[in-house]
C-alpha cells in the first residue's frame, strides 16, 4: 500500500504494507522557500545494522566530487585523484582532522571516519576546492538532490528522531512519525 501525505513544501511517500523491506522515507529538505541541495538527513536508529562500509570522495576537474559526502561511523572513505594534476586532502577543523599528503593523478588514499561530526576537506594546491564528509551513527541517512529532495533506503516502521544538516547552518533535529509529513526546514 502506497500513501501520499503532502505538506507545505514537500511530500512524503510513505509504503507500509510489507514491512521493513518496504518502508522508506522520501522528503524534502528547504530554508525559508527554496530547496536545499545537499542537505544531509538521517534518523535515530538504535537497532539499525551496523556494516562496514566504503564511499568515495573524487577529485576531478579542479573539484571534489560529490560536493557533500555522508557516511555511517566507521565507513572507509577512498580519495582517488581522478584529476590531470597533483593533490593534497586535509582538514584540519571539526570531525577528523587529517592530511593525506600530496599525491598524483591516478593514486588512491584512503581514510577510516571513525566518529561522528562534520568534516571540512580542502587541496592545499587548489584552494578553491572544498567539500564535506558528514558522518553520522546511523545507517537511515540521505543526502539531498538539486531539487532538496532526498530518499532513505528502507527502515522499520516507528517514530524517529531526525536530524538536518546543510553547509552554513546549524543541525536541526526533530521527531519524524510516518503518519505525518516530514518538512525538514531551515528558517
Amino acid at each position: 500500500m502506497r500513501t501520499l501525505i503532502a505538506g507545505v513544501g514537500t511530500a512524503l511517500l510513505l509504503t507500509s504494507a510489507r514491512g521493513p523491506a518496504d518502508f522508506g522515507p522520501r522528503g524534502a529538505a528547504w530554508a525559508g522557500e527554496r530547496p536545499q541541495p545537499n542537505a544531509v538527513v538521517w534518523l535515530d536508529g538504535p537497532n539499525a545494522p551496523r556494516t562496514a562500509s566504503r564511499a568515495v570522495l573524487s577529485q576531478r576537474n579542479l573539484s571534489f566530487y560529490p560536493q557533500v559526502l555522508a557516511v555511517r561511523v566507521g565507513t572507509v572513505v577512498d580519495f582517488p585523484n581522478d584529476d590531470r594534476v597533483f593533490h593534497n586532502v586535509f582538514s584540519f577543523r571539526d570531525g577528523k582532522r587529517f592530511d593525506l599528503g600530496m599525491y598524483p593523478v591516478g593514486a588512491v588514499k584512503h581514510l577510516t571516519f571513525d566518529k561522528p561530526g562534520v568534516s571540512r576537506i580542502f587541496c592545499n594546491i587548489h584552494p578553491n576546492m572544498a567539500a564535506y564528509v558528514v558522518v553520522v551513527d546511523s545507517s537511515y541517512f540521505a543526502v539531498s538532490d538539486g531539487d532538496g529532495a532526498f530518499t532513505m533506503a528502507s527502515i522499520a516502521p516507528g517514530t524517529y528522531t531526525y536530524h538536518a544538516w546543510r553547509p552554513g547552518s546549524a543541525t536541526i533535529t526533530g521527531t519524524w512519525d510516518p503518519e505525518k509529513p516530514l518538512d525538514v526546514r531551515w528558517p
